[in-house]
């Protein structure tokens, strides 16, 4: 009985051997020539930028403070003058300009009398006077700060200024407003440079953007990143109106999703310069390259063909794992199976894009010719068209998720975003279609583009 059982064993094992073969096809290798360098056409994001002209005066106030003007020569004309701020300086808009107030705290030193025979017959007086000074700006932003031309319009004093002589008060206005009026360069130019000083657009927008390009992980489960990469920004002229000081940025980028490893960033602020436009677009038109590498898209097919059984009952080969690489324009689609047939069989295709499924599949998947003439000689079933039409049907990857989680998980760095102190971020993306499709050596590019706007407040700048 035991030798009837091991002869069975032994007959057993030779069936097996007799129908397991082994293949040992060519390998396609990868071109070895340099990477390519794909173009990304550029995309162009609307930044509409507001700033309260409440924003303004808070931020003037922060920087003027103290003496705004002071004149310590009485011996030109008969008096010294220091000027300083006594309470806020208040700013409204009208007709498209700034009106500012400055309350003011005035300390004059007033020298009168005359020169009888060659004898300096004078005395002096300290007037403490509070006043407001009226002046009307225009505004405009260059070279990213605030710009004003201010002119100062009156003065309004909260008393008639006046010194006491001999039990009288004598007034002293006609010489203190010229006198005023003879420095106004001096107080307008103060003014300015306060404005200037409140407000530079460069520190935040620019750290903004540093913020902006940092890569995003969109998508943990598939390593997705999405990046914005600026390359240049555009500023239409400002407008004044309704309390508001508007300003259309147009931010010239390029904007990126990858699968795999996070990217680095690749943002050089010092390169950022602001440049003049008459115009700018009011819509984001997003150019967005999506990269796979080869062995990323591989892991996520491998995911397709994990259970899958090729044959039938009596022979049958299972992908134990499953490569990519690029060849003379084509995909190779290596597969290392096991079962009925053990070994590595290779397939080429063309990467092409089913926009009704968004899904990356390969056209004109087929045997590569080495492999396919040793499986005719081998494995004659495995060569025929059902087996390789279910192995078509597994060699493709979706996209649509990986849009729609982008959009989803994009959607709150358009939502009210902050990515520095005083700025936020709104808006949305739509309308997103393919392109193109672009091979390198160690990657698929997938194009897309999507249609939307954003825009960018500015509000509580430190």
């Amino acid at each position: 009985m035991k030798k009837i059982i091991l002869l069975a064993t032994l007959c057993s094992l030779i069936i097996s051997c007799a129908t397991t073969k082994k293949i040992e096809a060519l390998k396609p290798e990868p071109d070895d020539a340099s990477p390519i360098v794909y173009d990304t056409t550029p995309s162009y994001i609307s930044l509409p930028i507001t700033l309260q002209v409440s924003e303004i005066t808070h931020q003037a106030n922060k920087h003027v403070n103290g003496l705004i003007y002071e004149d310590n020569n009485i011996a030109d004309d008969n008096i010294m003058l220091k000027v300083g701020k006594q309470a806020a300086i208040e700013i409204v808009e009208k007709n498209s300009k700034l009106e500012v107030v400055v309350p003011l705290k005035i300390w004059v030193k007033v020298r009168y009398g005359k020169t009888v025979l060659g004898v300096d017959l004078y005395d002096e007086r300290e007037i403490n006077l509070n006043g407001k000074v009226n002046l009307v700006s225009d505004i405009a932003v260059v070279n990213w700060k605030l710009k004003s031309t201010t002119q100062l319009k009156n003065i309004d004093w909260q008393e008639s200024p006046s010194i006491n002589l001999a039990g009288k008060n004598v007034p002293i206005t006609p010489l203190i407003n010229p006198t005023i009026r003879v420095f106004r360069k001096d107080i307008e130019k103060a003014i300015d440079q306060a404005i200037e000083n409140a407000v530079d657009l460069k520190p935040q927008v620019v750290e903004g953007l540093e913020k902006l390009s940092s890569p995003i992980e969109i998508n943990k489960e598939m390593q997705m990143w999405f990046q914005i990469m600026p390359t240049e920004l555009y500023a239409t002229e400002s407008t004044l109106k309704r309390s508001q000081i508007h300003l259309d940025l147009a931010l010239k980028c390029k904007m990126e999703t990858f699968i795999g490893k996070k990217p680095d960033a690749k943002f050089q602020k010092e390169k950022i310069a602001l440049k003049t436009a008459g115009k700018v677009q009011d819509k984001i038109v997003a150019n967005i390259a999506a990269i796979s590498s080869y062995t990323d898209a591989a892991r996520i097919i491998n995911s397709n063909f994990k259970g899958q059984v090729f044959g039938d009952d009596k022979r049958k080969i299972t992908i134990q794992n499953v490569n990519l690489w690029h060849k003379n324009g084509k995909i190779i689609v290596a597969l290392d199976v096991v079962g009925s047939l053990n070994g590595s069989i290779y397939l080429s295709g063309v990467p092409k894009y089913n926009k009704d499924s968004q899904e990356i599949y390969f056209d004109e998947l087929d045997y590569v010719l080495d492999t396919k003439n040793r499986l005719i000689k081998s494995a004659n079933w495995l060569a025929q068209g059902i087996v390789l039409h279910k192995m078509k049907e597994l060699c493709k990857y979706s996209i649509a998720q990986n849009l729609t989680e982008a959009e989803k998980n994009i959607k709150p760095y358009l939502t009210n975003y902050s990515p520095v102190k005083g700025i936020y971020v709104n808006g949305n993306l739509s309308d997103i279609n393919f392109n193109k499709i672009q091979l390198t050596n160690n990657a698929i590019i997938v194009f897309v583009n999507a249609n939307g706007n954003v825009s960018i407040k500015i509000d509580g700048l430190d």
